[in-house]
């Protein structure tokens, strides 16, 4: 059985870099994994040290692959394999039709979108897919897409891909929703505000909570005035406020605040190791 791993959160907690650390720490521990922008930013390629990602799976290194998804090439493959169109090789007068009703129909593009990671899940070729997720305020109409389109359609094989999509999120042993947090107001609200949506719908398996940028402790006091002075009253001033979001929304795992200059694959190797751990 796939593994899949969605990492979701608001814009600006550092989620296509924990989601790349994730994927490389399963790497690293043996498993064969699959990373999968699915917001289709650019950001999961970034922090795994590539330029771009294509809709194909591309070797980043030997056991993890990468792809994004494109929405026009995500539907012509739906159309192609749940459909069950054939010879849509581009998008022509059939597929320009079903990619206006995607835009235009509840849940159908949300659906085209994630029935291209289910998919890569189904086909069972890695033990882990991890999805670079778009944010908290959209990733609750993705998750609810296959329940949406199958309220639409009563039979049929689109009903039936729906309804396979659904199977594979609502299993605790398969899927897992990491939200990623900071802890500062705003995104523990919104993380708090996403946690009650989920636990009313049951819309996945199960969910996890990652706090980013966590302070560490000074060890000693700064005494005196001066530059390094205010520094380090500054910081003992930001890790106890961060404390007090931190207890707010217990995370499963924290992770560090990195400091100094990183490239974003630097920032997604040191994320992998703190993963790992």
């Amino acid at each position: 059985m796939t593994r899949l791993i969605l990492v979701s959160g608001k814009g600006g907690v550092g989620k296509s870099s924990l989601a790349a650390g994730l994927a490389l720490a399963h790497q690293r521990a043996g498993a064969r994994v699959l990373g999968i922008d699915v917001a289709g930013t650019g950001g999961l390629a970034a922090h795994l040290g590539l330029t771009r990602l294509e809709f194909k799976p591309v070797e980043v290194k030997p056991g993890l692959d990468a792809l994004t998804v494109d929405r026009a090439k995500a539907l012509i493959e739906y159309l192609q394999v749940q459909v069950g169109l054939p010879g849509l090789a581009t998008l022509g007068p059939a597929a320009r039709f079903f990619d206006a009703l995607a835009s235009t129909a509840p849940g159908v593009r949300e659906v085209v979108t994630l029935g291209k990671v289910i998919w890569e899940v189904l086909q069972r070729r890695y033990d882990i897919v991890v999805g670079d997720c778009p944010p908290t305020g959209q990733v609750t109409g993705l998750l609810r897409a296959p329940r949406t389109v199958a309220e639409l359609v009563p039979a049929g094989r689109i009903r039936h891909q729906a309804d396979l999509m659904s199977e594979v999120l609502d299993s605790s042993e398969q899927s897992e929703l990491v939200l990623v947090t900071l802890p500062e107001e705003l995104p523990t609200l919104e993380t708090e505000e996403t946690l009650e949506v989920l636990a009313k719908e049951k819309l996945i398996g199960s969910t996890m909570v990652v706090t980013n940028r966590v302070l560490p402790p000074l060890d000693t006091e700064s005494k005196g005035t001066g530059v390094v002075a205010e520094a380090a009253s500054m910081h003992r001033s930001l890790y106890r406020r961060q404390q007090q979001w931190l207890q707010r929304l217990p995370p499963r795992k924290t992770f560090p605040y990195l400091f100094g200059l990183l490239t974003e694959s630097e920032v997604a190797a040191r994320l992998s190791d703190e993963w790992g751990e």
